[in-house]
């Protein structure tokens, strides 16, 4: 009988983040994938947490991942975590959840902090609809070509950026969404020095001109403000009015239904709607 493959958050920052089911897994499973093993042992210490690990990272993820799917096809149980948050997000484990699904391993998540969500809840934007795009190319076409890709998306965009790249990026951002779009940046969440700072584009790249980052960025920005619906013609709100006169309705009262939810007066979609009579 084969194992299970459970995907585990881990804190981002604080230790007191990591919860009592996710140190239990960790405790239980028959080895842990780690992207790098050095800071997921220094978590493993600090639980005094005693466990196989092996290194699973963007660059050994495919013959790795043969091999912990292998393993666990016969029989062990793994836990896959990555340096901070939750994997699978920006990070290579979704390749090895994806080789799960694809070698029918269960696979059972253990949901812990991820600065994503935590960005855009403290980001005082509009948090009912977003997209994470993570993190920019490093070339500068690539960049500019996403950027101006989403510009016109009016949901909420995710970014995770590096403290060296931060302010090309900024400037980059401000260039093709405007400088008045209003972004929030978090860095350090849930650590000591943890800040957000809402502004604009604009104002963000002349603040991060004068004041170097440091730390780690996510960054939230507004989206773009929805087209205006196109205006409504006389004939257009008369039709309306039509339907309703064609479903049983007084003329007076669907003209007076559709004068509500249209720029024309009452008399006006009336008069039009008996003239045709």
């Amino acid at each position: 009988m084969s194992g299970t493959l459970y995907v585990v958050g881990t804190p981002i920052g604080n230790l007191s983040d990591f919860s009592p089911r996710a140190v239990e897994t960790l405790r239980t499973v028959d080895f842990i994938a780690a992207e790098d093993t050095r800071v997921t042992l220094k978590l493993l210490n600090h639980f005094e947490i005693k466990k196989s690990l092996v290194s699973y990272h963007e660059h050994n993820k495919q013959s790795r991942g043969e091999e912990i799917i292998r393993r666990i096809l016969a029989g062990e149980n793994a836990a896959i975590v990555s340096d901070a948050g939750m994997p699978c997000i920006s990070d290579p484990g979704e390749d090895l959840v994806r080789m799960a699904a694809a070698a029918g391993v269960r696979t059972e998540v253990v949901p812990g902090p991820s600065a994503v969500i935590s960005a855009l809840c403290v980001s005082g934007l509009v948090t009912s609809r977003f997209a994470f795009e993570g993190f920019l190319s490093t070339s500068k076409k690539s960049r500019r070509d996403h950027l101006n890709a989403v510009k016109d998306d009016t949901h909420t965009l995710i970014f995770y950026e590096a403290p060296h790249k931060l302010l090309s990026t900024l400037t980059d951002m401000r260039d093709a969404f405007g400088a008045e779009r209003r972004i929030s940046l978090a860095r350090e969440l849930t650590k000591i020095h943890e800040e957000v700072r809402r502004t604009t584009l604009g104002e963000a790249v002349e603040f991060y001109t004068e004041n170097p980052p440091k730390g780690e960025f996510v960054l939230v920005i507004e989206g773009a403000e929805p087209p205006a619906p196109p205006e409504m013609t006389l004939e257009e709100a008369v039709d309306m009015a039509r339907q309703l006169v064609e479903e049983g309705m007084r003329p007076t009262d669907a003209a007076k239904q559709v004068s509500a939810q249209t720029p024309f007066r009452k008399s006006e979609i009336y008069t039009a709607l008996i003239s045709e009579e």
